[in-house]
């Protein structure tokens, strides 16, 4: 494209190792999850975003917009969860034709077992890797970018 900068060797090396991390953190997360707990990291954060919701249930629309997962892979992996105890799936009462995913005593119970391998996991595969006063500003800059990302047009 004609009148486009290229990017500076900071930015190209950022946008690089953005994408190195997109691709091996996940999986490193789900490696120490599954190892330990028996879960991925998918399953723990729909666990997390149904602890954090009201009566700690979401619709699945609501549930997948949150994880930023399409509507057949959460239904996917809900119905997993659901098998296993963890969550249940109803038809929602307000309006009848969408579905509501409430976390069980079970799901809350797995998602505290694995909120400290979940936290211990990122600080040694990220924290503790990074000088703390960069911290703030990454967060910054990275909560910026995913709003900007989320954005509907």
């Amino acid at each position: 494209m004609a009148g486009v900068d290229p990017l500076s060797p900071t930015e190209e090396a950022l946008w690089r190792a953005l994408m190195r991390i997109a691709v091996s953190l996940p999986r490193r997360l789900d490696g120490d999850l599954l190892q330990a707990v028996g879960i991925n990291a998918n399953e723990y954060v729909t666990l997390m975003y149904l602890s954090e919701a009201a009566d700690r249930a979401l619709r699945m629309s609501d549930l997948a917009d949150a994880t930023a997962m399409s509507a057949s892979r959460m239904s996917r992996l809900v119905d997993e969860l659901q098998s296993r105890g963890l969550v249940t799936k109803r038809a929602s009462a307000e309006d009848g034709r969408g579905n509501v995913t409430r976390l069980t005593r079970a799901g809350h119970s797995k998602l505290q077992a694995a909120w400290g391998i979940n936290v211990s996991s990122m600080r040694t595969l990220v924290f503790d890797h990074v000088d703390p006063t960069a911290i703030a500003d990454a967060a910054q800059a990275m909560v910026e970018i995913a709003a900007r990302l989320e954005e509907r047009p």
